[in-house]
């Protein structure tokens, strides 16, 4: 039995991605006619019971933020879709921007007629050009088609989207940031409260979602939350994109119900197919280089939020890097910090200097050059930035660190002895890099 459900991928690959007449061919905007026959309320309690966890990374439920965005009585309301897919290791966002983006309108459009919003904006990262081009694209399309812009199916109901972009930054993925950057502020987070709920874009009440947690909506009003529900698991609702990539023989976006095992997303042969020339998984590396970092022990472990919360993993942004026996756990790090030196906005003190200092003791590890003294030091570095850092960011910079820790304290030992299990650092060593 196939592992696989396309509730929303179905369309991806299968039509021309901002044909208006293929989308509602495939079944399109069935869910946004059938929101325009219900109850602001009662569309926020199919979401609720759907039990849909946002699938930007945080996983906060989306039905409880709807329903305090609609208990707020100030106007406008902005809807805010999160389309900044900066997460190294994650691209499901782009599977849906770049071959269903009509969808992703569909879902925006029944969010702005839920909130009687007229305006929604969905900010598109800097280095998805071409992407952004489709989407407006589609967006043109679908007011020519009389499903979006004014007075849209005759309803007096009017929805405009604007695309936005910003320069780059990953920070900009942080909610936030991304709404000072489509105000033309620089990308830093804000401090909260106040919630953006309550002041968000241009200080007015908005909602923000991720592309995924929208492209959803429209599969819920259309079933019902209830039917939802039931393709994943009690806790967690429906299915996730995950994005495979790394020592896997099938890379790739596949749509998964939340219940299957980390075992067979990784090995089933309709998903990951198992590790290339027969070598052995070492790690893997989930939600992105933000996220923890699991061992083979937890392979059986169901891929939900709160089986996967309870291992000490989590979903994340559905990223999967997968790592065999080759690599070095020092060496990957590396890398991980490497990328939060680069992206860090400078804001706040844990953050921009935690990160450099941690890149400096791993590189005398990976050299052979520290001393037991240093890896007491890399401990203190986790504590400050998880605790002390302004955004999550910094927070959760060092979170491959820590649970690299965990799994294998033995390889940070076997450094401090001038020993790399993987080969990497010695070989390195020896060529005088």
């Amino acid at each position: 039995m196939s592992k696989l459900r396309k509730l929303i991928s179905g369309n991806c690959g299968a039509i021309t991605p901002v044909n208006v007449e293929e989308y509602i061919k495939a079944g399109g905007f069935q869910g946004l006619k059938k929101a325009f026959t219900m109850n602001p309320l009662d569309i926020i309690g199919e979401v609720k019971k759907a039990k849909l966890l946002g699938r930007g990374g945080a996983a906060y439920p989306v039905g409880a933020k709807w329903e305090q965005l609609l208990e707020i009585g100030e106007f406008p309301k902005y809807i805010v879709i999160n389309a900044d897919e900066g997460e190294p290791g994650t691209f499901k966002d782009k599977i849906l921007l770049e071959q269903d983006p009509l969808r992703v309108i569909e879902g925006m459009t029944i969010a702005g007629y839920v909130f009687g919003s007229q305006d929604g904006y969905i900010y598109i990262r800097g280095e998805y050009r071409a992407i952004q081009r489709i989407f407006q694209n589609a967006v043109d399309n679908a007011v020519q088609a009389g499903y979006l812009g004014n007075n849209i199916q005759g309803t007096g109901f009017d929805f405009h989207i604007h695309v936005m972009t910003g320069a780059g930054a990953y920070v900009c993925g942080e909610n936030s940031a991304l709404l000072n950057s489509i105000e033309g502020k620089a990308g830093r987070p804000r401090i909260k409260p106040p919630h953006l709920a309550e002041v968000g874009l241009f200080l007015k009440p908005t909602l923000v979602n991720n592309v995924e947690s929208i492209a959803s909506i429209p599969t819920i009003v259309l079933e019902g939350g209830d039917k939802y529900l039931g393709y994943g698991t009690s806790d967690s609702g429906g299915t996730k994109l995950v994005c495979l990539s790394g020592n896997v023989n099938n890379r790739g976006v596949y749509e998964i119900p939340f219940g299957v095992s980390l075992r067979d997303v990784i090995y089933d042969p309709e998903i990951g197919g198992g590790i290339p020339n027969g070598k052995k998984l070492k790690f893997f590396h989930l939600g992105g280089q933000s996220g923890p970092i699991g061992s083979e022990g937890q392979l059986d472990t169901a891929y939900c939020y709160k089986a996967l919360r309870n291992a000490g993993l989590s979903v994340g942004s559905g990223a999967i890097v997968v790592l065999d026996e080759e690599v070095c756990v020092i060496d990957y790090l590396k890398g991980v910090t490497e990328f939060f030196i680069h992206e860090s906005c400078g804001k706040c003190t844990p953050c921009r200097e935690g990160n450099k200092q941690i890149y400096a003791i791993l590189t005398k590890l990976s050299a052979g050059e520290a001393v037991p003294e240093d890896l007491i030091i890399l401990r203190r570095l986790i504590n400050t930035m998880t605790n002390a850092s302004f955004c999550g960011l910094g927070q959760a910079a060092a979170v491959a660190l820590s649970t690299c820790w965990r799994h294998f304290h033995a390889e940070f030992a076997d450094h401090l002895n001038k020993t790399c299990p993987a080969n990497v650092c010695v070989s390195e060593q020896e060529r005088g890099e």
